[in-house]
């Protein structure tokens, strides 16, 4: 059998597994390809969902700054036990200093005066130690020397239950305060002579068993106002009223309470520790007060007063009215421009119980 040649097959066999792993190669080079290409996507949406929180957040900042500066409410914080405070803008400007500046909470609490500052460090220390918060409405003096008005809300953060930070919201409520000062005023105050008013002296009458012991009334009618007030007309008459009244709260500067109660009428409530003695020259001067000229509108006029006193051990509270104007009754029937004092014992004579 002739030779025949000898070709090995080994080469071409072992050429197949070269063409898989050139394959397999290029099959793994575009799996990494694919998983570049969607970490750079996953990567892009993440960086467009950033920048649009980012751009969110920016707008809700914008409207949180212009609606804290609107309703002048600012942010604060103060780190314990360092005492190292953190302001918004707003808060600085509440106390009239530079946005930014250093602050030093010692020199801080120097601007509210003694109550205020009383008050603060009780509820703040109160806070501090039952971890928990506070409300307040104080004053202040601004480093510019302005006086405002600021709420004061606060909560305290434990770590551990060990207090790491106090922090809250001031706003400036000047304007509220002023309002309502205004009208607790209005209410409580006669507008005209500066002094209480029927409905604030009723409530005091109504309160009087209420830690408060009432001692004397005192009503004082004005002689020969009525004439003055129809003869020269009302804007001397109130001219009158205005001069009357200072006399009167001049003259009582120890009173609970000097009211005007009617027209020309007028209430001066006493403690219980004056005597009969006492009262009884409190009305004399009075009365001589009262006589002096009213210099009013280049007009010099002269008044008198008649005055009733009752005493309040001769009764309760609530009758106290009516027995001063019982006395105040005689006074004018004994011919004006005199006192006289009610008698518990002669009241069922009427409006001759007076002496």
């Amino acid at each position: 059998m002739p030779d025949t040649p000898y070709t090995p097959k080994g080469p071409a066999r072992a050429s197949q597994p070269g063409r898989l792993a050139g394959h397999d190669s290029s099959d793994e080079r575009r799996r990494e390809a694919a998983t570049i290409a969607r970490l750079k996507a996953e990567l892009a949406a993440q960086a467009a969902l950033i920048a649009r929180q980012e751009l969110s957040l920016a707008h809700s900042r914008k409207i949180f700054d212009r609606a804290s500066a609107a309703a002048r409410l600012g942010v604060w914080e103060c780190s314990l036990p360092d005492e190292r405070l953190t302001w918004t803008d707003v808060v600085y400007d509440l106390f009239d200093l530079p946005r930014g500046s250093v602050l030093d909470r010692s020199e801080i609490i120097k601007c509210y005066p003694t109550e205020s500052r009383k008050a603060l460090d009780s509820l703040r220390g109160r806070a501090i130690a039952e971890r928990n918060g506070f409300h307040l409405d104080a004053e202040i003096t601004t480093f510019a020397g302005r006086s405002r008005w600021i709420r004061i809300s606060a909560t305290v953060e434990c770590e551990d239950g060990i207090p790491v930070r106090i922090f809250g919201m001031k706003q400036d409520i000047t304007e509220e305060k002023i309002l309502s000062d205004r009208m607790r005023y209005l209410a409580e105050y006669d507008v005209m002579t500066g002094l209480a008013n029927r409905g604030r002296f009723q409530a005091r009458l109504a309160h009087a068993d209420e830690g408060r012991p009432l001692g004397v009334l005192l009503l004082v009618d004005l002689d020969g106002f009525k004439a003055v007030n129809d003869t020269f007309g009302h804007v001397v008459g109130d001219e009158c009223l205005k001069e009357a009244a200072k006399r009167l709260a001049d003259g009582c500067g120890e009173a609970d309470l000097v009211a005007r109660v009617g027209g020309d009428e007028f209430a001066v409530l006493l403690g219980p520790h004056l005597d009969r003695g006492v009262v009884s020259g409190l009305a004399r001067g009075i009365i001589e007060a009262m006589g002096k000229p009213v210099a009013a509108c280049g007009q010099s006029l002269r008044l008198g007063a008649s005055v009733g006193i009752a005493f309040a051990a001769a009764g309760a509270p609530c009758d106290l009215f009516m027995q001063a104007d019982t006395a105040l009754y005689a006074a004018k029937a004994a011919g004006r421009n005199t006192f006289r004092i009610f008698k518990p014992s002669a009241a069922a004579k009427g409006r001759s119980a007076a002496a």
